[in-house]
C-alpha cells in the first residue's frame, strides 16, 4: 500500500472507493497546506554546496603577476579573441574536438545559441548565403518535451516551431528526416543530446549517425547541439554519447552541426565559460562576425578556470564531487514516486543517469491541476507547458522535476506534497467521468 492511498490502481477502483480515497487525500493535503511550506522545484539550479566546490576559483588568479598565460599573454588586455589556449585545450579534451574548431566565450552557452540564431537571421550561415530573416517564415524542429529556453529563442525571432516526439533513443528520426528533406523552410533543430532536458535521455549511436548524415531540403539547415550535460553523470558509469563533430565530418556533412557547452553548472552559474564549436567554414564565418561584436571575452576568468581545474581530468574529478551531492536527491525523488505513484498506476517518469531533471508524465488533463494544488500548498514547480513550444502541452500531462536546488529534507517534503496533489487531480478526473 502506498503511504497515502488505496492498495489498487485508481482506474480500476469503484466510485465509492475513489470518494473515500479523495477524502483521505484531501485531509492529508490540508495538513501539508497548514504547514506554510515554501519549497521551490521550478528550475535546475545548483545548490550552495555545489557552488562551494568551486570556491578556489575566487583566488585562482588574485594578483597582477598571475594574470599571464603560459605563453606570457596578459589576460587583462585585449587579444586572443577565440579564448586562451589553456581553456581551449580543456574544452578540446573534454569534447574531443580540435581546439582550432572552438571559440571560447562568456558564461552562457544560451547566449551563444541566441547570438548564432541572430547571426544566421541577419547574415546567413555562410559568406554569400541568404539570411534566414530574408526567407519568409522559417521553421525549427523541436524535440518535446524539451528545453523552454530553446523554444523562447525561436519564439522571439518569429521562428515557427514543429513538435518532434522524444523516444527512448532520442527524437523521432523518421519524422525529422521526412520533414527536413521535404521543406526548405525548415532551417534547424535544437537538441540536448546527453541527459536531455527534461527527459534525461541520451541519444543512441544510431540517432547521432542519422543526424550526422541528415539530408535536408534547406542547404542552410543547422543542428544546434546543446551538449549542456555532457559530463554531468550521476554515476561512475555514465551514458556514452557518440561524437557528432566526428560523425558529421565522416559523413561528408561537417557544416551541419553547431556544438555548444559551458561550465555554468560546473563552476559558478553566470560566472563560467562557454564553448561554440563547429566546422572550419562555420567557425571562420562566425569569427568574422563576432570580431565586429567584441574584441575579446573575459580572459582573466578563463585563466581562473584553467588554473583551478588544470586540465580535463581535473574537471571530471570535480564533476564526481557534484554527483555525490545531487545523486541522493534524484534517488530520493525516484523512491518517493515509486512508493506513492506506482501502486496507483497514475504516472510514468524517467530515471536518468545524469543531467538535472526528471520528466514526469501524469494522466492526460491533470498536470495543470497538480501544479495549481502544489502551488497552493507552497510547492513551486516548473510551469505546466514549459517543456513544449509556445507553452502548450496539448495533453496537459508533463511536469519537469528539478531535484538539485532544495535541501534533501525540503526535496522529500516537496515530492510527497506533489504526489498527493497528483493523486487528487487524477481521482477528481476519474470521478468526473
Amino acid at each position: 500500500m502506498n503511504k497515502h492511498g488505496l492498495e489498487m490502481k485508481y482506474n480500476t477502483a469503484s466510485k465509492d472507493e475513489l470518494q473515500r480515497e479523495l477524502a483521505a487525500l484531501e485531509k492529508k493535503y490540508n495538513e501539508y497546506k497548514a504547514m506554510g511550506l515554501k519549497l521551490d522545484m521550478s528550475r535546475g539550479k545548483p545548490d550552495c554546496n555545489q557552488l562551494n566546490l568551486s570556491e578556489g576559483l575566487l583566488t585562482a588568479v588574485s594578483t597582477s603577476e598571475e594574470c599571464f598565460t603560459d605563453a606570457g599573454v596578459d589576460c587583462r588586455n585585449y587579444g586572443l579573441p577565440d579564448g586562451i589556449p589553456e581553456i581551449r585545450k580543456i574544452f578540446s579534451d573534454l569534447f574531443e574536438i580540435p581546439a582550432a574548431n572552438i571559440i571560447i566565450s562568456g558564461p552562457s552557452s544560451l547566449r551563444l545559441m541566441f547570438d548564432t540564431v541572430a547571426r544566421n537571421m541577419i547574415f546567413g550561415v555562410s559568406e554569400g548565403a541568404k539570411p534566414w530573416g530574408a526567407q519568409g517564415k522559417i521553421k525549427f524542429l523541436c524535440p518535446v518535451p524539451g528545453y523552454d529556453r530553446h523554444f523562447a529563442i525561436c519564439e522571439i525571432f518569429g521562428i515557427e516551431m514543429i513538435n518532434i516526439p522524444m523516444t527512448p533513443t532520442g527524437p523521432d528520426m523518421d519524422m525529422i528526416e521526412k520533414l527536413a528533406s521535404s521543406d526548405p523552410q525548415i532551417k534547424g533543430i535544437f537538441c540536448v543530446p546527453k541527459y536531455s532536458n527534461p527527459t534525461g535521455i541520451t541519444f543512441s549511436e544510431e540517432t547521432v549517425r542519422r543526424f550526422a548524415s541528415l539530408k535536408t531540403a534547406a542547404p542552410d539547415f543547422r543542428i544546434f547541439w546543446d551538449n549542456a550535460y555532457a559530463i554531468h553523470n550521476l554515476y561512475d558509469e555514465g551514458d556514452k554519447l557518440l561524437n557528432l563533430f566526428d560523425e558529421a565530418k565522416a559523413a561528408g556533412n561537417p557544416d551541419i552541426a553547431y556544438i555548444f557547452a559551458s561550465f555554468a553548472k560546473i563552476s559558478f552559474s553566470g560566472g563560467g565559460v562557454s564553448m561554440f564549436a563547429s566546422s572550419n567554414a562555420n567557425i571562420d564565418f562566425a569569427r568574422k562576425i563576432i570580431s565586429m561584436q567584441t574584441i575579446c571575452c573575459d580572459k582573466v576568468n578563463q585563466l581562473r578556470h584553467a588554473r583551478f581545474f588544470k586540465n580535463a581530468e581535473g574537471v571530471l574529478a570535480h564533476m564526481k564531487l557534484h554527483a555525490a551531492l545531487i545523486r541522493p536527491k534524484f534517488e530520493a525523488v525516484l523512491e518517493i514516486f515509486g512508493r506513492e505513484l506506482t501502486p496507483c498506476g497514475i504516472a510514468n517518469w524517467t530515471k536518468p543517469n545524469g543531467g538535472y531533471f526528471i520528466s514526469l508524465d501524469l494522466p492526460e488533463g491533470t498536470a495543470k491541476r497538480t501544479y495549481d494544488l502544489a502551488k497552493a500548498a507552497g510547492v513551486t514547480l516548473t510551469n505546466v507547458g514549459a517543456t513544449f513550444p509556445y507553452g502548450r502541452d496539448e495533453k496537459d500531462c508533463n511536469l519537469r522535476i528539478a531535484p538539485t536546488f532544495p535541501t534533501i529534507d525540503d526535496l522529500v517534503k516537496a515530492a510527497e506534497v506533489m504526489c498527493v496533489c497528483a493523486k487528487i487531480a487524477d481521482v477528481e478526473k476519474l470521478l468526473a467521468e
